[in-house]
């Protein structure tokens, strides 16, 4: 008797590609191509862009072609422009940590090697995770408004390498002369502050200004949402509050209030910028917040016995 083999057990899977070609990693996309050919997908669905605001077209490009992988070559911006797109598809995302951050990549586990994380987006563990979304838009990360997207683009390049998104804190105490905002925030539509803030932070992870922890305890699929209000308005109360951040004790700052949730709303008095995943976007006096619960699924590898 001779069984029928399942000729669907090593089919290999569609994949697609959105690399920023503005970002490296290793040999570049040259030794991507190869790696990729080399575990049996040479030709996947390439889209390459030379800046991360194109990389949402190709997602769409990506699924509208119906490929089971997309891997997403960049930093944490394009890795955000695309987890905006793939959230709730039924679409695996694959990391190639090509930025400086990486924030999200080093949540996960994901290492900056493109063989090993080609073999993790193909061969790897799948893991689901939230995402929030601001006025409508994903982010895995983080978000914020104030201090922080102010500052987002004042962080010199040499020390955004060393210090990771640390650096936006440091190089914050420049812009402390910025008069505080008047804002009222509501959790779960119930009131939860109401006065001046220097900053507001939005977190999905527990880690996100480089390898620090902001929120302890909190995890990428537990359904929550962190938020943070930094009050310090001078240069010394701004110090003491990083102090107070460095070493895992930002709730016993006097000029933080910290709660949790799955839905905010948050009301400034004037226009301010804000921030998702480290990419600012246009002044608004409204931030509506929500929660999707493990709604985008990501490549990772295997936990460690």
């Amino acid at each position: 008797m001779v069984l029928e083999q399942d000729s669907t057990k090593d089919k290999l899977p569609r994949v697609a590609v959105i690399a920023h070609s503005g970002k490296s990693l290793g040999g570049g996309l040259t030794e991507l191509r190869q790696v990729l050919a080399d575990a049996g997908i040479p030709e996947p669905l390439w889209l390459e862009v030379p800046k991360s605001k194109y990389a949402p077209a190709m997602a769409r490009k990506a699924l509208k072609a119906g490929v089971d992988i997309v891997f997403v070559w960049g930093g944490d911006g394009s890795v955000q422009k695309c987890v905006d797109v793939l959230a709730k598809e039924d679409v695996l995302l694959a990391i190639l940590p090509a930025g400086t951050g990486n924030l999200l990549a080093r949540n996960l586990n994901i290492p900056q090697d493109i063989n090993k994380a080609v073999d993790i987006g193909l061969h790897g563990d799948r893991r689901s995770i939230d995402t929030g979304t601001v006025n409508g838009e994903h982010f895995s990360i983080m978000a914020g408004a104030g201090l922080d997207a102010l500052t987002m683009e004042d962080a010199d390049r040499g020390l955004k390498d060393r210090f990771g998104r640390a650096a936006y804190l440091w190089t914050g105490a420049r812009r402390l002369a910025s008069e505080p905002i008047r804002c009222r925030i509501w959790v779960e539509g119930r009131k939860f502050y109401k006065g001046k803030v220097t900053c507001v932070l939005i977190g999905n992870l527990s880690q996100i200004m480089g390898s620090i922890e902001v929120f302890d305890d909190s995890r990428p699929d537990d359904g929550i949402l962190e938020i943070g209000v930094m009050s310090a308005k001078s240069r010394t109360q701004w110090v003491r509050t990083i102090g107070r951040v460095v070493v895992g004790r930002a709730e016993n700052s006097p000029f933080v209030d910290t709660t949790r949730g799955t839905k905010f709303q948050i009301r400034f008095d004037h226009k301010v910028l804000y921030e998702l995943d480290g990419s600012v976007r246009k002044p608004t006096k409204r931030l509506n917040v929500r929660i999707f619960p493990k709604s985008i699924t990501i490549c990772v590898p295997f936990e460690q016995a």
